[in-house]
C-alpha cells in the first residue's frame, strides 16, 4: 500500500512556523526504511498495512510531543500483491505522456 499523509501541530514555533515539528515526523519516515518521498504537501510512503500505519502513528506522537493538538490528514492506495508502487505509478504517466 501506498499512504500519503499530512501531519500539522497546532502549535507553531516564535516564527509562527511548524518546519521543526514536521522534520521530526519526516525523520520518523526516513529512520523507518520502508520506501517514501516527501514534496511540499505530503509524505508518501509505502509498504504493508501494519508497518505503514506503525511509522505514522510514530510520527504523529513525535510532532505531538511539541505540540497540544495534532492534525492528521491521510489517504491511502490498497492494492495487495503490488510492491514498487511509489515509483511505478509515476512512470506509467511518464510513458502514457511520451505516447
Amino acid at each position: 500500500m501506498i499512504v500519503a499523509f499530512s501531519i500539522s501541530p497546532s502549535a507553531a514555533d516564535d516564527t509562527g512556523g511548524v518546519s521543526e515539528a514536521v522534520a521530526a515526523a519526516v525523520r520518523v519516515v526516513r529512520e523507518s526504511g520502508l520506501p517514501h518521498e516527501t514534496n511540499a504537501m505530503f509524505t508518501n510512503i509505502e509498504g504493508e498495512w501494519d508497518e505503514v500505519m506503525a511509522v505514522v502513528k510514530r510520527a504523529v506522537d513525535v510532532v505531538a510531543e511539541v505540540s497540544p493538538r495534532v492534525g492528521l490528514v491521510l489517504k491511502a492506495d490498497i492494492r495487495p500483491g503490488y510492491d514498487g508502487q511509489l515509483t511505478a505509478k509515476v512512470e506509467r504517466v511518464e510513458r502514457a505522456l511520451e505516447g
